[in-house]
């Protein structure tokens, strides 16, 4: 890979580390110009903002923020969710399995088997914003042979169409997880937030614009609140990217019962 789909991959850890360093110098760049004797007398004139100014900023910057958090977070949580229903509908295909007379019972759960472990090795591709195409074909030779006249003329019709109904929910659950393992961070969205962040940082200097030792405890404080937690949200922009990755151990559990 090249840099530049290294840095595509892993963009929100750069975003990250960019939103708590830009948020610090933004503080340092306004302590000094506080400080300076001929910026410092200019700002100094615009004493006089009232306190609770700081409110009207500092809610679109929380809500702006909020909605950000929430999107990443339902991406997390839609990748758990899409990786438990894929192991519910294996683990219902291994049940239904048990009906099928041998040998086709055991073609059946050697294709389930192959299908879960082809899945689960998926999971480094996804952190890289890939997918496999093993995990295709194995999605594809189950369901062929589910749908096949051997199943239909060893089984009733009902435990056919089950088990071609679970073959199904594995493939839509597999093309969500992989849908949501492209998940990338949206610039034009976090621009908007770090406008709003430092309006909001500097709407607090100028209310403590007279008072440069209280401007500078306000902003810090400020800031400390609000690049650690951006940077929290961004670090969680791949639901299968470290600290949080969603886990693949519930599909090879769904399939640890039937023989390898």
């Amino acid at each position: 890979m090249n840099l530049f789909t290294d840095w595509s991959i892993y963009d929100h850890y750069g975003y990250a580390v960019l939103a708590v360093a830009g948020t610090f110098l933004a503080v340092a760049g306004v302590h000094r110009s506080l400080n300076q004797p001929a910026s410092g007398a200019w700002l100094r004139s615009l004493a006089g903002v009232a306190p609770p100014f700081i409110n009207v900023i500092s809610v679109l910057f929380g809500l702006t923020l909020a909605f950000l958090a929430n999107d990443t977070w339902s991406a997390h949580d839609r990748a758990v969710n899409a990786v438990f229903k894929e192991a519910d509908a294996l683990r219902s295909l291994a049940v239904l399995s048990g009906a099928l007379p041998e040998p086709l019972r055991g073609q059946v759960q050697a294709a389930t088997v192959g299908y879960a472990q082809a899945s689960a090795s998926e999971w480094e591709l996804l952190a890289q914003r890939r997918s496999s195409a093993q995990v295709t074909q194995k999605s594809d030779a189950l369901l062929t042979l589910l749908a096949s006249p051997v199943v239909a003329a060893s089984t009733s019709a009902t435990v056919q169409k089950l088990m071609l109904d679970q073959t199904m929910i594995t493939r839509d659950q597999r093309d969500l997880r992989t849908g949501l393992g492209q998940t990338h961070v949206n610039p034009l969205k976090w621009l908007g937030m770090a406008f709003l962040g430092m309006m909001t940082l500097l709407s607090i200097a100028v209310v403590h614009v007279e008072h440069p030792r209280a401007a500078l405890a306000a902003v810090l404080l400020f800031a400390m609140a609000a690049a650690p937690t951006a940077a929290i949200v961004l670090v969680q922009g791949n639901p299968f990217q470290q600290p949080t990755a969603v886990s693949s151990a519930p599909i090879l559990a769904a399939v640890a019962s039937l023989p390898r």
